[in-house]
């Protein structure tokens, strides 16, 4: 996977940048925050923190973990290190996947890195509504900007979740459980280290949960890495895991049905 490191043309997207002041009173409003709700880097790890940009149809992504923060917006992943100090986010350089993609996508992607151009970040994070937190940073380049947060799969089912691989049919078919529905038909696949299938399920079998994230083609048969996490104290007519899409492995258009 080629890398690059970013050289940023910014785009504020009408945003007004802050004044160096504004900055400092905001990092100190997020330490009072922060007193009362845990350590910063507590609470941006447990959540995915979204943005999306007026006009846009894409996201704009955070997640941070072991004092690394990962963006997503669209196209390309950029991915550096970050870690709280005196109420500020700081900031390595950050680096990028590669791939070409549409000039609105690559101007989106330009205004998320320059969120953290400076290095240092002031934000706020409001966990008032636990369900919906929002990180507000606030930088000289961007301005500011509301994020808001979903609890990640690991911190909603307090386990780091089992990898699996599922091949999963274009086709889906009628089926009951609680009550009737329609099933996903799929094969477990599984690979060695180096990447070798080792084994294919080969028949198809009704799958009866939900798949967080996933959007079935009938067009295509897709090989998806999905994280599987069990659920504490299922209720009587809930599956005991819960499933996440966490990458597409494989993607195959197919004509006519199986």
């Amino acid at each position: 996977m080629k890398l690059r490191y970013l050289a940023l043309a910014l785009f504020p997207l009408t945003l007004a940048a802050c004044q160096s002041g504004d900055i400092q009173k905001l990092g100190d409003t997020a330490v009072k925050v922060l007193q009362q709700q845990g350590t910063a880097e507590q609470t941006l790890n447990a959540y995915q923190w979204s943005f999306q940009p007026t006009g846009t149809k894409q996201p704009i992504v955070l997640s941070f973990k072991d004092q690394k923060v990962g963006i997503s917006s669209g196209c390309n992943n950029m991915f550096g290190g970050a870690k709280v100090e005196n109420g500020v986010l700081v900031t390595g350089n950050l680096a990028s996947t590669n791939m070409m993609c549409s000039p609105e996508l690559m101007k989106q992607e330009a205004f998320a890195a320059s969120l953290f151009q400076s290095g240092k970040t002031a934000f706020v994070l409001d966990t008032a509504n636990s369900d919906a937190p929002t990180l507000t940073l606030i930088s000289p380049a961007a301005g500011k900007v509301v994020f808001t947060g979903k609890l990640t799969p690991e911190a909603k089912y307090q386990s780091a979740g089992e990898t699996i691989f599922l091949e999963i049919s274009p086709q889906t078919k009628s089926c009951t459980g609680v009550a009737p529905q329609t099933c996903l038909q799929v094969r477990e696949i599984k690979y060695a280290e180096n990447g070798v299938k080792t084994q294919v399920d080969k028949d198809w079998t009704l799958f009866y949960s939900n798949i967080d994230g996933f959007t079935h083609n009938p067009n295509e048969r897709q090989v998806v890495r999905i994280k599987r996490y069990e659920i504490k104290n299922p209720a009587a007519d809930q599956s005991k895991y819960a499933y996440v899409q966490d990458m597409i492995i494989e993607r195959e258009a197919i004509k006519g049905s199986l």
